[in-house]
């Protein structure tokens, strides 16, 4: 595990250098969906402390198990409106889509006296199998948690489709980045778009070549997964494997 993690992290930090980039400017989100509550210790005792689950349940779970460390959580997954006030348990959600969520999310932390982070997922391949909002909704959906009394927007959220190499992924990447640019220029404030969480474990130096400051990074961390979680937002393991973060 610790190997495994300074080589992401060095991965990381040439792609960063490469682009006259800060290294420590970018967030490395450790995918632990899947993986047990063990592996996710052994990846906080060789430093990492951000890490990412797809589905609420599972990520409550470990973050029980987990409480005696200071850990931040993502939720990367898609959220049911029903399970609004369960998912404000993490302290960033990456996968906000629609007005709705927004919604109920701010009721809820508004209720709970929490501020969580929220990114707004992008969707910009139209995939079947992936979540997130058109770009015909994008400006709604910004100015809508942008407003919202209890969440802090910090910026956009992409899944690209499968890319057969990296620089497959770049074209989404850099999407994603001028989607980001156009709604400043058009005045939405910069720091509600700071954050570009885009990249996984086969593509994140190509992300941050273009401007990601976050990524997630799952099976280069946590080796293969064996059995993949059912569903949508996944990233491959391998190249031939399941879509897997």
């Amino acid at each position: 595990m610790a190997a495994r993690l300074t080589e992401v992290r060095r991965r990381l930090e040439a792609a960063a250098h490469r682009v006259h980039r800060d290294p420590h400017t970018i967030r490395l989100v450790a995918v632990s969906k899947t993986f047990s509550a063990a592996s996710v210790r052994d990846a906080a005792a060789a430093g990492q402390l951000e890490f990412g689950e797809n589905r609420v349940q599972e990520g409550l779970d470990k973050i029980r198990q987990l409480a005696d460390l200071a850990l931040e959580w993502h939720l990367i997954g898609p959220v049911q409106s029903n399970k609004a006030r369960k998912a404000l348990t993490f302290g960033w959600i990456q996968s906000v889509d629609r007005p709705e969520l927004v919604a109920r999310l701010d009721a809820a932390a508004v209720d709970l006296g929490t501020r969580p982070r929220v990114l707004i997922q992008v969707d910009l391949a139209h995939e079947a199998t992936k979540h997130g909002a058109r770009l015909a909704g994008i400006r709604t959906l910004v100015d809508a948690a942008g407003g919202a009394r209890a969440l802090d927007l910090r910026g956009l959220m992409l899944i690209p489709p499968l890319p057969e190499q990296p620089e497959d992924s770049r074209r989404w990447f850099r999407q994603l980045r001028e989607l980001r640019d156009a709604l400043v220029a058009d005045g939405v404030p910069a720091d509600r778009l700071a954050d570009l969480s885009m990249g996984m474990s086969d593509d994140f130096e190509v992300a941050i070549e273009e401007g990601a400051t976050i990524v997630r990074v799952g099976s280069a961390i946590f080796g293969r997964r064996e059995t993949p979680t059912p569903g949508v937002n996944h990233e491959p393991s391998a190249r031939s494997g399941p879509y897997l973060h």
